[in-house]
């Protein structure tokens, strides 16, 4: 069935195609039994696949990643596809239109897309006013950023602003300093804009938790491109601010395996199927460094049951998709999760959290 669609969508441009399928998801809670079709493609809940990550019972652990619903407007659609949580945005403080187009580009001989979006935004007000038109309320993370406009020193209040807004409204806030398309962004790796962010960010979030008798985790989205050096730098933070998670990884500007191709020298991130090999090895990375002590989400090159088992044998602890669903399809989300239950039974095991254990610990294959 998707294949079909797959070769109407993929006769646009990638962003009009992009749109369209997010108004389709967009519209199901206004047709009849669209969303009761899109439940029964994801197939009945997987017993075994549970998982409690950053005091928050996920039922499975495959997420959306940000950057599919920009604007919190398909969270019906996407949560009736049996994802165990969404991750919408990036979201900025104030409206702002990104990067000019073509601005997003397909590789499809190597299931890939690069992209150099640039944070477009309807803004906090509008992003709000969108997730709270939704009928359901599945676990989700806001992801923020800062607006273009911003200069980096001023970054701060912009994140500052998204978490006091978004803080009542999701389960966490990632918080994105790791896109290629806005200027300047990733200098917020370094060591002191780091300590200033995260100083700021926690701060603010121990007045909203008091304020609001509610705690909301935060986790922090990395780039992919990071040297040894400043990943180690990257891990003493995460350490030493406490974060609730961390994201590995946002897009890459590295183009593994595609030098060949004309379309490589397009500016922007590459994600995707070239992107797999990196992401999976800064999972394991990190997760060597953290030692269970901050949960990870692994994110990139995902796009079938054996992918997401390796990043979750690398050392995630949840996972997202979002190249390999434009690729694969909604169909993507089932043929993951029974996945990874046949390998929970296969191993002998009744639940998602002792199964990772004991692959991590026995170092099992993948498949």
């Amino acid at each position: 069935m998707y294949s079909l669609a797959r070769r109407l969508l993929f006769c646009l441009d990638p962003e009009t195609g992009h749109r369209l399928a997010l108004r389709i998801l967009a519209a199901a809670p206004k047709v009849p039994g669209a969303l009761s079709l899109l439940s029964r493609m994801a197939g009945a809940p997987h017993p075994t696949l549970p998982i409690q990550v950053m005091g928050i019972r996920f039922p499975n652990p495959l997420g959306l990643a940000a950057g599919f619903d920009k604007q919190g407007a398909a969270v019906d659609g996407f949560s009736a596809l049996g994802f165990g949580f969404l991750e919408l945005g990036t979201v900025t403080p104030l409206p702002q239109p990104g990067n000019p187009r073509p601005r997003l580009f397909r590789v499809s001989s190597h299931d890939a897309l690069i992209n150099r979006m640039g944070f477009n935004s309807v803004g906090l007000s509008a992003f709000l006013r969108n997730l709270r038109r939704t009928q359901r309320r599945p676990i989700i993370g806001i992801n923020i950023g800062k607006n273009a406009v911003t200069p980096i020193e001023s970054a701060v209040d912009d994140y500052l602003a998204g978490l006091t807004a978004i803080y009542d409204e999701c389960d966490y806030i990632a918080i994105n300093i790791s896109s290629p398309n806005t200027r300047d962004l990733r200098m917020l790796h370094s060591d002191s804009h780091l300590d200033r962010l995260l100083t700021a960010l926690k701060e603010r979030k121990r007045e909203l938790a008091d304020r609001q008798h509610r705690q909301v985790a935060m986790v922090l989205k990395i780039s992919p491109d990071l040297d040894d050096g400043s990943l180690k730098s990257v891990t003493s933070k995460l350490l030493r601010y406490r974060l609730d998670g961390v994201v590995v990884s946002n897009t890459t500007t590295e183009r593994p395996g595609l030098r060949e191709l004309a379309i490589s020298r397009e500016a922007g991130g590459l994600s995707g199927a070239p992107l797999r090999a990196t992401s999976t090895e800064m999972v394991r990375r990190l997760y060597a460094e953290l030692q269970g002590k901050i949960p990870i989400i692994g994110v990139g090159g995902i796009d079938s049951a054996e992918s997401a088992w390796e990043k979750l044998q690398a050392g995630a602890d949840l996972i997202q998709i979002y190249t390999g669903l434009i690729y694969h399809g909604p169909h993507l989300v089932r043929v993951i999760l029974s996945g990874i239950e046949q390998r929970i039974h296969a191993l002998g095991c009744t639940d998602l959290q002792r199964t990772l254990h004991r692959a991590r610990a026995d170092e099992l294959p993948m498949s």
